[in-house]
């Protein structure tokens, strides 16, 4: 349909999770979208990344037949490990992918302690 109305969908970047003995790396697929454009934060056990693009307005002598470069936006948000370290969190956009690398903490180990008998 070229001046129609197809019903796109939101916007939700592809994810892919993985694992290593040091970190989790989630890794978002976010064609368009530039660094500036997105924001990752974290609240309590949980990793938001929310991306908003804008849209371009036309120039003053010609009009859309047909737009679909709007603007969009997305949120995703992961429940995060208790074995995190959250302050040692990084991230990096290289070609279209935001890859966030979270590093691990030690596990805690179990205090024991010998309780005397009154």
């Amino acid at each position: 349909q070229f001046f129609g109305h197809d019903d796109l969908g939101q916007f939700t970047p592809r994810v892919n999770i993985t694992e290593t003995p040091e970190k989790f790396v989630v890794s978002l697929r976010v064609p368009g979208f530039t660094k500036d454009e997105l924001k990752i934060s974290t609240e309590k056990d949980t990793l938001t990344v929310k991306g908003e693009k804008v849209s371009n307005t036309a120039n003053e002598n010609e009009r859309f037949l047909r737009r679909e470069f709007q603007a969009s936006s997305f949120s995703r948000s992961f429940r995060l490990p208790e074995t995190v370290k959250i302050e040692g969190i990084q991230a990096e956009h290289v070609h279209g992918v935001l890859h966030v690398s979270i590093p691990k903490t030690e596990p805690a180990k179990p205090v024991s302690r010998e309780i005397s008998i009154a």
